[in-house]
């Protein structure tokens, strides 16, 4: 494995230890909400806040699922092509993929900018300034698309160099023997 593959997986390792920890706080929060409501009482906005975590943390485990592979292809006809040709399919893969995390990334800071420009706060009792689970929500994509594109910069320059076993180990699919 080379070094940029390796730190983007160790990097994004972290990351799903960080996204996992929240899933975590969260579901504490919710079962103490759950045990608060039985004795007469709540803490109010597990709904608000549970749905802010879902968004943030998803946008930041598609990374976590990217550098290991686990990202759904269908691939029916990459299975039958011989290395070369399942190399270029998962640059295509790869190079899409980027496309459509830059793409998501960039619009995304609209909606952050557009938040934080009229000072937006959610229409709930906690009155959540929203900028900032946008702002988190925002931070998760755009290091998806800074992963992709890396990811996409080196399988693109292993299949230059006709390094078919270097762009299977980065960015094909996971559990075909």
């Amino acid at each position: 494995m080379t070094p940029l593959i390796a730190f983007l997986r160790k990097t994004n390792d972290r990351v799903a230890i960080g996204v996992g920890l929240a899933l975590l706080a969260c579901v504490v929060f919710t079962l103490v909400e759950i045990v608060s409501r039985r004795l007469g009482a709540s803490l109010g906005g597990v709904d608000e806040i549970s749905g802010y975590v879902m968004a943030v943390t998803t946008s930041w485990g598609v990374s976590y699922a990217l550098t290991e592979r686990a990202h759904v292809r269908i691939d029916l006809l990459r299975q039958r092509l011989v290395s070369a040709g399942r190399a270029l399919l998962d640059a295509v893969a790869m190079l899409c993929l980027a496309a459509t995390a830059v793409v998501v990334a960039w619009r995304g800071w609209s909606v952050v900018a557009k938040t934080l420009s009229t000072g937006a706060r959610a229409n709930t009792p906690l009155e959540t300034p929203l900028w900032i689970p946008q702002l988190l929500w925002w931070a998760g994509w755009l290091w998806f698309a800074v992963t992709a594109c890396l990811m996409m910069a080196f399988v693109l320059m292993k299949l230059v160099q006709a390094d078919f076993d270097a762009v299977e180990d980065a960015a094909g699919a996971r559990g075909e023997a």
